[in-house]
């Protein structure tokens, strides 16, 4: 780059006007994906002409990117797709961060705290480092500036549009015949969305700036020589044995008599459904955020104290991991207890985006527990962050593998089949309403099974119709730029149903509409109707 630095701000501009192309009054859709892609390869294509060349752990790094980048046009459910770009982002930001050296699985939290900042601080001061530092070699070697070179005249022109668009305003305003000649000027140009590309061209700058800054910091500052001695403590042991063996023994006999005294009360399932008057909703949301809160702040405390504890001989290290065990053990089961208690409350009212986030994260959160622990006894806890971001991408992945909406739907649905009460259809068709376009495919399938009861079909297609009445409301963005394989199979089930769909009138005169069913019934199109 340092050869040629106009092919840098060539392609990082290039990438700016990609990003105005993919994004401007574009839905987002496969445009984000595309935009990611470029990135990567133009910074690919920076690094390698200069000879240099990834490290292999950091290319550990692209399969996620991939995988990632593709979930944010095949999943529409909004956590999973919220995940997928900002994983995206991540993944493509540690790849910056540790190009040369690879050592991303070594970093510490403060280690990429301090990344980032620095990360950070190249995006804003890195291209004028750069420019700078060119201009100096060319000096010191006598070369002359190329009397051919363009920039001054490209600079020239960025700063003087916006004062000139602000002085003709000015005296456009000032003067009514200038204003009449200064509209037929801009008329004659086609120039009326004049302040619009005014404001385009200031931030596909400001992007292709912000990029090479990034590419500069993973050409120059992404060699991990800080990360030298993994094995120095992170934060210098203060705290004495004694004193942390203390307070870790104390919680954890706190935690033991707790399980002992609550043992029945944690796994007697629905036997405890009429304790104290219980219902189904008061068990299992009695004490669940508890449980989790204690899980949370026990993990963050055994961490500070692993940091902070003096541990000088081989037996102080021993009965500080079997305190560690102990209360990893403890917290698994409340843990567990936690999970079947939303089992049980699923069970009663089916399942919700909510409960089915918190059932994929409390396996997640109990797998980083057991990780914590072993990495205590093997005397590791450097690598905690990393074990915390496996932990994250398990979690983000596996919202997009599940596809939280049809899991739902499928759920749901097989919950009521499975029903003892036949007669009684108590499935809560209206929550379908507000899912994405994900669960649409199921919902179709579901509507057009012959098997199906017939109180259920009619309630799914009543929420069908909802929610296709809805969707021809909303203006939906048709440029490729948008394309989205959820919208695209969603579209392809509405035509498979059409005809029978034909059948569920939908009043629109009432708020909210109101589908009539084949058979007579209204069915509210909004969750909160009854509410």
């Amino acid at each position: 780059m340092k050869n040629n630095p106009n092919k840098l701000w060539i392609i990082v501009f290039a990438l700016g006007w990609l990003f105005d192309f993919l994004f401007w009054k574009k839905a987002p859709g496969v445009n984000f994906a595309l935009f990611a892609m470029a990135c990567l390869v133009a910074a690919f294509y920076l690094l390698l002409s200069d000879e240099l060349r990834p490290n292999r752990a950091s290319l550990s790094l692209l399969p996620l990117f991939g995988f990632f980048a593709a979930v944010t046009f095949i999943r529409a459910e909004p956590m999973t797709t919220f995940l997928a770009y900002t994983f995206t982002l991540l993944t493509m930001s540690v790849f910056a961060l540790t190009y040369l050296g690879g050592r991303w699985y070594l970093y510490t939290i403060a280690d990429y705290a301090g990344k980032y900042f620095n990360l950070l601080g190249s995006m804003i001061m890195r291209p004028l480092i750069f420019m700078t530092n060119i201009r100096k070699e060319q000096k010191d070697a006598g070369v002359q500036p190329s009397k051919r070179n363009i920039w001054p005249i490209v600079r020239g022109i960025v700063i003087a549009l916006p004062i000139i668009a602000i002085f003709a305003s000015l005296l456009a305003s000032a003067d009514v015949i200038f204003g009449q000649r200064l509209d037929d000027f801009v008329k004659l140009f086609n120039l009326e969305n004049l302040p619009e590309f005014i404001f385009r061209m200031i931030y596909i700058i400001v992007i292709g700036y912000a990029l090479a800054g990034v590419v500069l910091h993973a050409a120059t500052e992404s060699k991990d020589e800080k990360v030298g001695n993994e094995d120095k403590p992170v934060i210098p042991q203060f705290l004495g044995f004694v004193e942390s063996a203390i307070v870790l023994g104390s919680v954890v006999a706190l935690f033991a008599m707790f399980v002992a005294i609550q043992f029945q009360y944690f796994f007697g399932g629905t036997s405890n459904i009429h304790i104290d008057g219980y219902t189904y909703a008061e068990y299992a949301r009695k004490g669940f955020g508890e449980l989790v809160a204690v899980a949370f702040f026990a993990l963050v405390m055994l961490l500070t104290l692993s940091a902070i504890t003096k541990r000088e001989t081989e037996t102080q290290r021993k009965i500080y991991s079997g305190l560690g065990v102990a209360l990893v053990a403890l917290l698994l089961v409340m843990l567990v207890s936690a999970y079947q208690r939303l089992g049980l409350y699923e069970a009663a009212y089916g399942f919700s985006r909510l409960r089915t986030y918190t059932h994929v994260f409390l396996i997640w959160i109990g797998l980083l527990l057991i990780a914590t622990i072993v990495l205590e006894i093997l005397r590791k806890e450097r690598m905690f962050a990393f074990a915390m971001l496996i932990a994250s991408f398990g979690f983000a992945i596996s919202l997009p593998i599940l596809n939280v909406d049809v899991f739902i739907v499928s759920q749901n649905i097989q919950r009521e089949l499975n029903s003892a009460k036949k007669d009684v259809v108590d499935l809560d068709a209206q929550y379908f309403i507000d899912l994405s376009d994900d669960a649409v495919p199921t919902l179709a399938q579901t509507f057009q099974t012959p098997s199906m009861p017939a109180s259920v079909r009619e309630k799914v297609g009543a929420a069908l119709a909802c929610i296709r009445y809805e969707r021809n409301l909303s203006e939906r963005d048709a440029s490729w730029q948008s394309f989205h394989f959820s919208r695209f199979n969603a579209e392809r089930a509405f035509d498979s149903i059409r005809t029978e769909l034909a059948r569920y009138a939908v009043d629109s005169t009432s708020y909210p509409a109101t589908v009539v069913t084949p058979s007579g019934e209204k069915f509210p199109c909004s969750e909160y109707y009854y509410d």
